[in-house]
Protein backbone atom coordinates (compact mmCIF):
# COMPACT_ATOMS: atom_id res chain seq x y z
CA UNK A 1 0.00 0.00 0.00
CA UNK A 2 1.54 3.39 -1.19
CA UNK A 3 1.82 6.46 1.66
CA UNK A 4 4.08 7.74 3.99
CA UNK A 5 5.04 6.49 7.37
CA UNK A 6 1.89 6.19 9.11
CA UNK A 7 -0.19 6.26 6.30
CA UNK A 8 -0.02 3.09 5.35
CA UNK A 9 -0.47 -0.43 7.12
CA UNK A 10 2.28 -2.56 7.76
CA UNK A 11 3.40 -6.28 7.64
CA UNK A 12 5.06 -8.16 10.19
CA UNK A 13 5.27 -12.20 10.11
CA UNK A 14 1.51 -12.83 10.81
CA UNK A 15 0.75 -9.54 12.02
CA UNK A 16 -0.49 -6.30 10.17
CA UNK A 17 -0.02 -3.05 11.83
CA UNK A 18 -1.50 0.65 11.44
CA UNK A 19 -0.91 4.04 13.72
CA UNK A 20 -4.23 4.45 15.66
CA UNK A 21 -5.55 7.04 18.20
CA UNK A 22 -8.35 6.02 20.86
CA UNK A 23 -10.39 9.46 21.65
CA UNK A 24 -13.45 9.76 23.84
CA UNK A 25 -15.90 11.59 22.83
CA UNK A 26 -19.00 12.41 24.56
CA UNK A 27 -20.53 9.07 26.28
CA UNK A 28 -18.89 6.67 23.00
CA UNK A 29 -15.69 5.58 22.30
CA UNK A 30 -13.92 5.50 19.27
CA UNK A 31 -10.77 4.23 17.33
CA UNK A 32 -9.24 6.70 15.07
CA UNK A 33 -7.30 5.97 12.00
CA UNK A 34 -5.63 7.66 8.88
CA UNK A 35 -7.90 7.04 6.06
CA UNK A 36 -5.23 7.02 3.64
CA UNK A 37 -3.89 4.07 5.51
CA UNK A 38 -6.68 1.74 4.70
CA UNK A 39 -8.06 -0.21 2.03
CA UNK A 40 -10.66 1.83 -0.33
CA UNK A 41 -14.43 1.04 0.71
CA UNK A 42 -15.69 -2.55 0.16
CA UNK A 43 -15.19 -6.19 1.31
CA UNK A 44 -10.95 -5.35 2.38
CA UNK A 45 -12.10 -2.68 4.43
CA UNK A 46 -14.81 -3.86 6.14
CA UNK A 47 -12.28 -7.05 6.82
CA UNK A 48 -9.66 -4.76 8.21
CA UNK A 49 -11.87 -3.21 10.73
CA UNK A 50 -13.74 -6.06 12.00
CA UNK A 51 -10.46 -7.69 12.90
CA UNK A 52 -9.72 -4.64 14.10
CA UNK A 53 -12.13 -4.46 16.53
CA UNK A 54 -12.36 -8.15 17.19
CA UNK A 55 -15.90 -8.83 15.62
CA UNK A 56 -18.11 -11.02 15.44
CA UNK A 57 -17.70 -11.88 19.26
CA UNK A 58 -19.69 -11.19 21.89
CA UNK A 59 -16.94 -9.81 24.35
CA UNK A 60 -14.39 -8.55 21.34
CA UNK A 61 -11.50 -10.43 23.23
CA UNK A 62 -9.16 -10.45 20.54
CA UNK A 63 -9.92 -6.31 19.18
CA UNK A 64 -10.32 -3.01 20.65
CA UNK A 65 -14.03 -3.15 20.53
CA UNK A 66 -15.27 -2.44 23.85
CA UNK A 67 -18.17 -5.23 23.74
CA UNK A 68 -21.00 -2.66 23.75
CA UNK A 69 -22.84 -0.26 20.83
CA UNK A 70 -21.21 2.94 22.47
CA UNK A 71 -17.44 1.62 22.15
CA UNK A 72 -17.16 -0.25 18.92
CA UNK A 73 -16.97 2.54 16.37
CA UNK A 74 -14.14 3.83 14.10
CA UNK A 75 -13.80 7.30 12.93
CA UNK A 76 -11.65 7.19 9.30
CA UNK A 77 -9.51 10.69 8.99
CA UNK A 78 -8.50 12.22 5.69
CA UNK A 79 -7.36 15.52 3.63
CA UNK A 80 -10.82 17.52 2.52
CA UNK A 81 -12.45 16.36 -0.29
CA UNK A 82 -14.62 19.12 -0.64
CA UNK A 83 -14.20 22.99 -0.38
CA UNK A 84 -14.95 25.05 2.54
CA UNK A 85 -14.07 21.90 5.11
CA UNK A 86 -10.77 21.37 7.21
CA UNK A 87 -10.81 17.42 6.88
CA UNK A 88 -12.51 14.11 5.86
CA UNK A 89 -14.61 11.82 8.43
CA UNK A 90 -16.05 8.79 7.78
CA UNK A 91 -17.56 6.93 10.43
CA UNK A 92 -18.05 3.06 11.02
CA UNK A 93 -20.18 1.23 13.27
CA UNK A 94 -18.80 -2.25 13.90
CA UNK A 95 -21.54 -4.93 14.72
CA UNK A 96 -20.26 -6.83 18.29
CA UNK A 97 -21.60 -10.18 17.61
CA UNK A 98 -22.04 -9.69 13.76
CA UNK A 99 -19.58 -9.70 11.37
CA UNK A 100 -21.29 -6.66 9.88
CA UNK A 101 -19.86 -2.70 9.41
CA UNK A 102 -22.32 0.05 8.93
CA UNK A 103 -21.28 3.46 7.71
CA UNK A 104 -24.81 5.06 6.64
CA UNK A 105 -24.89 7.09 9.38
CA UNK A 106 -22.88 9.80 11.58
CA UNK A 107 -21.98 9.63 15.56
CA UNK A 108 -22.18 13.00 16.92
CA UNK A 109 -20.68 11.75 20.36
CA UNK A 110 -17.48 11.00 18.35
CA UNK A 111 -17.73 14.04 15.92
CA UNK A 112 -16.72 15.63 19.22
CA UNK A 113 -13.50 13.54 19.46
CA UNK A 114 -12.47 14.64 15.41
CA UNK A 115 -12.49 18.13 16.79
CA UNK A 116 -9.71 17.15 19.13
CA UNK A 117 -8.34 15.00 16.55
CA UNK A 118 -8.32 17.76 13.80
CA UNK A 119 -5.75 19.68 16.42
CA UNK A 120 -3.45 17.21 17.13
CA UNK A 121 -2.77 16.14 13.62
CA UNK A 122 -2.47 19.44 11.78
CA UNK A 123 -5.47 19.69 10.04
CA UNK A 124 -7.00 22.80 12.19
CA UNK A 125 -4.53 25.22 13.54
CA UNK A 126 -4.89 25.42 17.28
CA UNK A 127 -5.75 28.91 17.76
CA UNK A 128 -6.74 30.14 21.74
CA UNK A 129 -9.34 30.54 23.15
CA UNK A 130 -11.19 28.31 20.33
CA UNK A 131 -10.54 26.87 17.02
CA UNK A 132 -12.99 25.81 14.97
CA UNK A 133 -12.96 22.62 13.02
CA UNK A 134 -15.11 22.58 9.80
CA UNK A 135 -15.66 18.61 9.29
CA UNK A 136 -17.13 17.03 5.98
CA UNK A 137 -19.10 13.47 6.89
CA UNK A 138 -18.68 11.46 4.18
CA UNK A 139 -21.45 9.25 5.47
CA UNK A 140 -23.71 11.59 5.54
CA UNK A 141 -22.04 14.69 2.38
CA UNK A 142 -22.65 17.35 4.78
CA UNK A 143 -20.33 19.60 6.86
CA UNK A 144 -20.82 20.47 10.67
CA UNK A 145 -18.03 22.54 12.50
CA UNK A 146 -16.87 21.56 15.86
CA UNK A 147 -15.22 23.84 18.72
CA UNK A 148 -12.44 23.21 20.33
CA UNK A 149 -11.28 25.25 23.21
CA UNK A 150 -7.69 25.75 23.54
CA UNK A 151 -4.62 25.84 26.03
CA UNK A 152 -0.88 26.21 24.63
CA UNK A 153 -1.25 24.73 21.60
CA UNK A 154 -3.37 21.81 22.65
CA UNK A 155 -6.71 20.89 22.99
CA UNK A 156 -8.35 21.56 26.38
CA UNK A 157 -8.98 18.76 29.07
CA UNK A 158 -10.32 20.07 31.85
CA UNK A 159 -13.21 22.21 32.38
CA UNK A 160 -16.74 22.27 34.03
CA UNK A 161 -18.88 20.78 31.52
CA UNK A 162 -20.89 18.00 32.67
CA UNK A 163 -22.44 15.36 30.30
CA UNK A 164 -24.92 12.96 31.60
CA UNK A 165 -23.32 9.24 31.15
CA UNK A 166 -19.76 10.47 31.52
CA UNK A 167 -17.87 10.84 34.46
CA UNK A 168 -16.26 13.50 35.80
CA UNK A 169 -16.28 16.97 34.13
CA UNK A 170 -14.29 18.39 30.86
CA UNK A 171 -13.68 21.25 28.49
CA UNK A 172 -16.84 22.29 26.85
CA UNK A 173 -16.80 21.60 22.86
CA UNK A 174 -19.24 23.10 21.21
CA UNK A 175 -21.14 20.80 17.63
CA UNK A 176 -23.18 23.01 15.06
CA UNK A 177 -25.33 20.60 13.03
CA UNK A 178 -27.16 23.51 11.43
CA UNK A 179 -25.83 22.56 7.86
CA UNK A 180 -26.48 19.30 8.02
CA UNK A 181 -30.06 19.32 6.96
CA UNK A 182 -31.06 16.34 4.25
CA UNK A 183 -28.50 14.39 5.38
CA UNK A 184 -30.11 11.21 3.72
CA UNK A 185 -32.97 12.79 1.91
CA UNK A 186 -31.65 15.88 1.05
CA UNK A 187 -34.50 17.75 2.69
CA UNK A 188 -35.48 18.30 6.65
CA UNK A 189 -38.79 17.14 6.20
CA UNK A 190 -38.21 13.94 3.48
CA UNK A 191 -41.96 13.10 3.38
CA UNK A 192 -42.86 16.71 2.74
CA UNK A 193 -45.03 16.66 6.27
CA UNK A 194 -44.62 16.77 9.47
CA UNK A 195 -46.06 14.07 10.68
CA UNK A 196 -47.66 10.92 8.84
CA UNK A 197 -49.14 7.82 8.86
CA UNK A 198 -47.15 4.64 9.17
CA UNK A 199 -48.73 1.74 8.93
CA UNK A 200 -46.50 -1.01 11.28
CA UNK A 201 -47.11 -4.96 11.09
CA UNK A 202 -48.71 -6.26 14.26
CA UNK A 203 -49.23 -2.58 15.29
CA UNK A 204 -51.26 -0.66 12.98
CA UNK A 205 -52.08 2.68 11.67
CA UNK A 206 -49.42 5.27 14.09
CA UNK A 207 -48.35 8.91 13.75
CA UNK A 208 -44.59 9.43 13.16
CA UNK A 209 -42.56 12.16 12.42
CA UNK A 210 -39.82 11.83 9.84
CA UNK A 211 -37.01 14.62 10.07
CA UNK A 212 -33.55 14.47 8.39
CA UNK A 213 -30.88 16.51 9.92
CA UNK A 214 -27.73 15.21 11.51
CA UNK A 215 -29.28 12.01 10.85
CA UNK A 216 -32.71 10.68 9.41
CA UNK A 217 -34.69 9.93 12.93
CA UNK A 218 -38.39 8.43 12.87
CA UNK A 219 -40.01 9.44 15.89
CA UNK A 220 -43.25 7.80 17.57
CA UNK A 221 -44.98 8.27 20.70
CA UNK A 222 -43.39 4.78 22.86
CA UNK A 223 -47.15 4.30 23.94
CA UNK A 224 -48.13 3.74 19.99
CA UNK A 225 -45.86 1.00 19.71
CA UNK A 226 -46.28 -1.05 22.30
CA UNK A 227 -44.77 0.34 24.98
CA UNK A 228 -46.60 0.73 28.62
CA UNK A 229 -46.40 4.29 30.61
CA UNK A 230 -43.21 3.94 32.61
CA UNK A 231 -41.16 1.89 30.04
CA UNK A 232 -38.96 4.31 29.01
CA UNK A 233 -36.02 5.12 29.71
CA UNK A 234 -34.99 1.20 30.09
CA UNK A 235 -34.26 -1.99 28.16
CA UNK A 236 -36.95 -3.45 25.27
CA UNK A 237 -38.24 -6.56 25.64
CA UNK A 238 -37.53 -8.46 22.66
CA UNK A 239 -41.63 -8.07 21.65
CA UNK A 240 -40.60 -4.44 21.62
CA UNK A 241 -37.64 -4.59 19.88
CA UNK A 242 -39.03 -5.85 17.39
CA UNK A 243 -41.67 -4.05 16.88
CA UNK A 244 -39.71 -0.81 16.64
CA UNK A 245 -37.54 -2.82 14.12
CA UNK A 246 -40.92 -3.33 11.82
CA UNK A 247 -41.28 0.41 12.30
CA UNK A 248 -38.33 1.13 11.37
CA UNK A 249 -37.87 -1.44 8.13
CA UNK A 250 -41.21 0.35 7.19
CA UNK A 251 -39.85 3.57 7.14
CA UNK A 252 -37.04 2.78 5.44
CA UNK A 253 -38.41 1.35 2.19
CA UNK A 254 -40.90 4.06 2.17
CA UNK A 255 -38.02 6.22 1.75
CA UNK A 256 -36.41 3.94 -0.56
CA UNK A 257 -33.57 3.02 1.77
CA UNK A 258 -32.29 -0.71 2.20
CA UNK A 259 -33.93 -2.45 5.01
CA UNK A 260 -31.69 -3.10 7.92
CA UNK A 261 -29.65 -0.72 8.33
CA UNK A 262 -28.88 1.65 11.43
CA UNK A 263 -30.92 4.79 9.89
CA UNK A 264 -33.51 5.58 10.16
CA UNK A 265 -32.61 6.15 13.75
CA UNK A 266 -35.91 4.79 15.77
CA UNK A 267 -36.93 7.34 18.50
CA UNK A 268 -39.18 6.53 20.97
CA UNK A 269 -40.78 9.76 23.15
CA UNK A 270 -42.85 9.90 26.27
CA UNK A 271 -44.16 12.97 28.13
CA UNK A 272 -41.66 14.01 31.86
CA UNK A 273 -41.95 12.40 34.86
CA UNK A 274 -39.67 11.47 37.78
CA UNK A 275 -37.08 8.30 36.34
CA UNK A 276 -34.20 6.13 37.04
CA UNK A 277 -31.54 6.17 35.28
CA UNK A 278 -30.93 3.14 33.67
CA UNK A 279 -27.45 2.21 35.74
CA UNK A 280 -29.26 2.94 38.66
CA UNK A 281 -26.91 6.24 39.84
CA UNK A 282 -29.54 9.08 40.12
CA UNK A 283 -33.35 10.38 39.64
CA UNK A 284 -34.02 12.54 36.88
CA UNK A 285 -36.61 15.15 37.85
CA UNK A 286 -39.84 15.64 35.75
CA UNK A 287 -39.29 19.60 36.15
CA UNK A 288 -35.56 18.65 34.42
CA UNK A 289 -36.80 17.40 31.20
CA UNK A 290 -39.12 18.51 28.56
CA UNK A 291 -39.66 14.93 27.46
CA UNK A 292 -38.41 11.53 27.77
CA UNK A 293 -36.44 9.86 24.56
CA UNK A 294 -35.13 6.75 23.89
CA UNK A 295 -33.20 5.18 21.11
CA UNK A 296 -33.62 1.72 19.63
CA UNK A 297 -30.49 1.27 17.33
CA UNK A 298 -27.75 -0.45 16.08
CA UNK A 299 -27.76 -3.77 14.30
CA UNK A 300 -29.11 -5.96 16.18
CA UNK A 301 -31.41 -3.62 17.56
CA UNK A 302 -30.70 -2.66 21.46
CA UNK A 303 -30.93 -0.33 23.73
CA UNK A 304 -28.80 2.95 23.26
CA UNK A 305 -27.62 3.44 26.67
CA UNK A 306 -27.56 7.12 26.79
CA UNK A 307 -28.39 9.36 23.83
CA UNK A 308 -26.91 10.17 20.35
CA UNK A 309 -25.89 13.60 19.25
CA UNK A 310 -27.22 13.55 16.26
CA UNK A 311 -30.70 12.36 17.02
CA UNK A 312 -30.81 14.67 19.77
CA UNK A 313 -29.93 17.15 17.04
CA UNK A 314 -33.16 15.91 15.30
CA UNK A 315 -35.35 15.97 17.90
CA UNK A 316 -34.69 18.84 19.20
CA UNK A 317 -35.47 20.11 16.10
CA UNK A 318 -38.70 18.39 15.50
CA UNK A 319 -39.51 19.94 19.03
CA UNK A 320 -39.63 23.28 17.83
CA UNK A 321 -41.72 22.82 14.84
CA UNK A 322 -45.27 22.82 15.50
CA UNK A 323 -47.14 19.72 14.49
CA UNK A 324 -44.78 17.27 14.99
CA UNK A 325 -44.93 14.02 17.37
CA UNK A 326 -42.35 15.66 19.70
CA UNK A 327 -43.52 19.03 19.45
CA UNK A 328 -46.91 17.76 20.57
CA UNK A 329 -45.37 16.08 23.30
CA UNK A 330 -43.91 18.89 24.41
CA UNK A 331 -44.89 22.37 22.63
CA UNK A 332 -41.47 24.84 23.21
CA UNK A 333 -41.17 28.19 22.86
CA UNK A 334 -37.53 28.55 24.01
CA UNK A 335 -34.71 27.39 22.26
CA UNK A 336 -32.86 25.37 25.04
CA UNK A 337 -34.20 21.82 24.29
CA UNK A 338 -33.87 18.96 27.34
CA UNK A 339 -34.20 15.89 26.36
CA UNK A 340 -34.17 13.01 29.08
CA UNK A 341 -32.59 9.98 28.38
CA UNK A 342 -31.64 6.68 30.07
CA UNK A 343 -28.85 8.10 31.73
CA UNK A 344 -29.39 11.47 32.35
CA UNK A 345 -30.56 14.63 29.77
CA UNK A 346 -29.24 16.61 26.80
CA UNK A 347 -29.45 19.98 26.32
CA UNK A 348 -29.75 21.14 22.60
CA UNK A 349 -29.92 24.34 20.89
CA UNK A 350 -32.37 24.29 18.19
CA UNK A 351 -33.18 28.09 17.07
CA UNK A 352 -36.12 27.05 13.42
CA UNK A 353 -37.39 29.97 11.93
CA UNK A 354 -40.35 29.86 8.46
CA UNK A 355 -39.02 30.54 5.10
CA UNK A 356 -41.77 32.44 2.88
CA UNK A 357 -43.58 29.88 2.01
CA UNK A 358 -43.91 28.54 5.62
CA UNK A 359 -41.69 25.77 5.63
CA UNK A 360 -39.23 25.11 8.79
CA UNK A 361 -35.52 26.55 8.58
CA UNK A 362 -33.26 25.56 10.76
CA UNK A 363 -30.98 28.31 12.27
CA UNK A 364 -28.87 26.79 14.68
CA UNK A 365 -29.09 22.94 16.03
CA UNK A 366 -26.15 23.02 19.01
CA UNK A 367 -25.18 21.15 21.32
CA UNK A 368 -22.05 20.15 23.70
CA UNK A 369 -19.95 17.60 24.78
CA UNK A 370 -16.85 16.92 26.14
CA UNK A 371 -13.58 14.65 24.63
CA UNK A 372 -10.18 13.62 25.31
CA UNK A 373 -7.27 11.17 24.19
CA UNK A 374 -7.31 7.93 25.90
CA UNK A 375 -4.29 6.33 23.58
CA UNK A 376 -1.93 6.56 20.93
CA UNK A 377 0.32 4.14 19.58
CA UNK A 378 -0.11 1.15 17.02
CA UNK A 379 -3.34 -1.30 16.33
CA UNK A 380 -1.90 -5.02 15.67
CA UNK A 381 -4.25 -7.30 13.54
CA UNK A 382 -3.94 -10.49 12.62
CA UNK A 383 -3.32 -10.60 9.03
CA UNK A 384 -4.89 -13.83 8.54
CA UNK A 385 -8.22 -12.47 9.04
CA UNK A 386 -7.89 -9.86 6.79
CA UNK A 387 -7.16 -12.15 4.03
CA UNK A 388 -10.01 -14.47 4.89
CA UNK A 389 -12.44 -12.10 5.80
CA UNK A 390 -11.23 -10.12 2.75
Amino acid sequence: MNGSKGERIEYVGELASVDCTIIRGGTSKGVFLPRLALPAEGPALEAFLLALMGSPDPRQIDGLGGADLLTSKVAMIGPPSIEGADLDYTFAQVSVAQAKVNMDMNCGNVSAAVGVYAIEHGYVKPVSPFAIARVHNTNTGKIFTVEIPIKDGMPLVEGDCIVDGVPDSGAEIVLDYRETVGSVSGKLLPTGSVKDVIEVPGIGPISASIIDIANLCVMVKASDVGFAKGDIPGFPSPAQIATVDSLQRVVAKRMGMPEGGLVPIPVLIDEPRDYETVVGDRTVKAGDVDFIAEVIGGQPLVLHKAFPGTAGVTVAVAARIPGTVVNEAAPLAQQEVRIGHPTGRNLVVAEVSNDETGNPVVERAAYTRTARKLMEGKAFLRKSQLLTRG
